[in-house]
C-alpha cells in the first residue's frame, strides 16, 4: 500500500474524481443510500489516499476541530469492497489516527460511526459518547478516542 496526505488544493483533478468515485461507490451505491456526499467539508479537509498498484482502494477524510465536532475527526472511511478482509480497513484508521497525531500531536478524535462498526472502532480507543442516531437511514453512534 502506499498512502497520500493531502490538503484540499493539493490534490488534483484525477485524486478528487477517484476520492468521489470510491465514496459513491460504497455509501451510495453499496449501502443503497441516497444523500449528498458532497457537504463543504472537503475544502477544510484533509485527505489520506490509500493505493494498489495505481489503484486508490481505501480513503478517509481528516477534519480539522470545529468543523463536524469541536475535536479534529475521521470521516468517509471507506474501502473498495473488491479489498476487503485484508486488514485494509485497520490499516486505514491507524494511518489516519498516525496522521492526526504527526500534524496536531496527540489528541482527541471525535467521530460519527456506523452501529455495525462500533467494535471496530472500539479496537483503536474510542468509546461510544452517545445513544443510537440515525443519519441517512442508518444507524450510527457518536464515539471519541481520548
Amino acid at each position: 500500500m502506499t498512502w497520500v496526505y493531502k490538503s484540499f488544493e493539493e490534490l488534483n483533478g484525477a485524486e478528487m474524481y477517484e476520492l468521489l468515485k470510491l465514496r459513491s461507490l460504497v455509501f451510495v451505491v453499496e449501502q443503497n443510500c441516497v444523500f449528498l456526499d458532497i457537504d463543504d467539508k472537503d475544502q477544510k479537509s484533509f485527505h489520506l489516499l490509500g493505493y494498489e498498484d495505481d489503484v486508490m482502494v481505501a480513503y478517509s477524510r481528516i477534519v480539522p476541530a470545529g468543523v463536524s465536532y469541536k475535536e479534529i475527526s475521521i470521516g468517509r472511511v471507506v474501502t473498495h469492497p473488491s479489498y476487503r478482509r485484508k486488514g485494509l480497513g485497520k490499516e486505514l484508521m491507524e494511518t489516519s489516527i498516525a496522521c492526526i497525531e504527526d500534524r496536531y500531536g496527540r489528541q482527541a478524535i471525535h467521530i460519527g460511526a456506523q452501529v455495525y462498526l462500533k467494535s471496530f472502532y472500539e479496537s483503536f480507543g474510542f468509546n461510544t459518547i452517545s445513544e443510537v442516531y440515525i443519519e441517512d437511514g442508518i444507524p450510527h453512534v457518536e464515539m471519541l478516542r481520548s
